[in-house]
């Protein structure tokens, strides 16, 4: 079982004025060092235990890809240490160091032995990878004549074929078409059920939600947060729309979940409440109808306000959003002390357990422009099923069934 243990991890690198003070450091080491260092990372400190998989998120230039570097070896560190155990496997960059003028096959057996595979068992693997990659006759062709995408498969393909007792990946999943990441997502959870630690560097907060038990928060060289996924996501998604005028707030709710409030303030949430059966409700029933409102209050005049919603499952993924801008609902000419209400009515139409609702109050469409407030877990309700026939997931679809007896020359003649 393969363990991880960060303990004052940092890099830093030197930056040189010019190149002569290079060269003036080099030829008199004794003299003033003529370089400054630049920290990269900085005091990190994190375990991750047998079993378990962990994420680990933030914006470009956080200093992800190099902590993976330096777990895996393949960047020395300026300061503390990473402790393994375990055999490793890991697909930091496209290729995986694949040699471009071998054919994919030679690099194969290549990177097979660098995991410390024997020849007959790289002899028994090879269908194996070859199956799952999906590149046909190009296993023989010249890794230079490959996409990116075919290059990622077969890098994927090798560094999964022998389960390891780590798997560490970073963004180099994303250049893969749709279905090839809805393979590889199966292949990862495949390795999680059996006992894989693995290590994820990903922007894509579905995966990370989806699979990881924790996911830890890179800002600025610095270990910002290390906690449940979808709070920690929560926190990114508010740190991404970060500007000098914004704040963004941690808030402990009673039932001990964090929520996450951030945006420059110009609109604020005053209330969100959902009316089910005439009256306000946090349990509701399958497929009947509700009112979700949203009231605001405007504290600096404004010329235009979206307000969006997104409700969410248990994990804390998306089931479904919209906004008042695409309902073409526009809201315009705000006033300083002026009121809102908004009302969004929908069925139901969702499965049994605990939801979420986020609130986005923005200038236009995206969050990215203008955010005055995005409010998660604003409102958390149950849905529960009272007369509705018995279903599993997450959506209700009220399917009608017809069940008929077909003779065989119908059958015969459909084919």
């Amino acid at each position: 079982m393969g363990t991880i243990v960060v303990k004052g991890l940092g890099k830093a690198y030197k930056r040189y004025p010019s190149r002569w003070s290079r060269l003036k450091e080099w030829f008199l080491p004794v003299s003033k060092p003529c370089h400054e260092l630049v920290w990269v990372l900085r005091d990190i400190n994190f375990t991750v235990r047998a079993g378990e998989a962990v994420g680990i998120a933030g914006v470009n230039g956080a200093g992800k890809s190099t902590l993976l570097k330096l777990i895996t070896g393949t960047t020395a560190a300026s300061e503390g240490g990473v402790t393994v155990n375990g055999r490793v496997s890991a697909l930091l960059e496209l290729g995986m160091g694949f040699h471009p003028e071998f054919t994919g096959r030679q690099n194969v057996y290549m990177a097979c032995q660098l995991l410390g595979l024997t020849l007959p068992e790289i002899e028994v693997l090879m269908p194996k990878i070859e199956s799952f990659a999906e590149i046909g006759s190009y296993i023989d062709q010249p890794v230079r004549t490959y996409s990116s995408g075919m290059q990622v498969r077969l890098a994927f393909s090798v560094a999964t074929a022998h389960r390891p007792d780590i798997l560490i990946i970073d963004e180099a999943l994303s250049v893969g078409d749709a279905y090839f990441q809805h393979k590889s997502s199966g292949r990862i959870r495949e390795l999680q059920d059996s006992g894989t630690t693995l290590l994820i560097v990903s922007h894509d907060r579905t995966a990370l939600q989806s699979i990881c038990d924790r996911v830890i928060l890179l800002s600025a060289g610095e270990l910002s947060i290390d906690g449940k996924p979808e709070e920690v996501m929560d926190l990114y998604h508010a740190l991404l729309t970060e500007r000098a005028e914004n704040l963004v707030k941690r808030n402990v709710l009673n039932d001990g979940s964090v929520q996450t409030v951030s945006g420059s303030g110009e609109v604020s949430v005053d209330d969100v409440c959902i009316i089910a059966r005439g009256e306000k409700s946090e349990v509701v029933h399958v497929g009947e109808p509700l009112e979700l409102i949203v009231r605001a209050s405007v504290n600096q005049a404004e010329q235009a306000l979206v307000v969006g919603i997104i409700i969410k499952d248990k994990f804390g993924l998306p089931i479904y959003g919209t906004n008042t801008f695409r309902q073409k609902k526009a809201i315009e000419d705000l006033s300083v002390g002026q009121k809102l209400e908004v009302s969004f009515l929908f069925p139901a139409n969702l499965g049994i357990g605990n939801y979420s609702v986020s609130v986005a109050l923005t200038r236009m469409d995206s969050h990215l422009d203008k955010c005055f407030e995005w409010r998660d877990r604003a409102l958390v309700f149950s849905v529960v099923n009272k007369d509705k026939d018995d279903f599993v997931g997450v959506t209700w679809l009220d399917a009608d069934v017809n069940v008929r007896s077909v003779a065989a020359a119908e059958v015969s003649a459909d084919l």
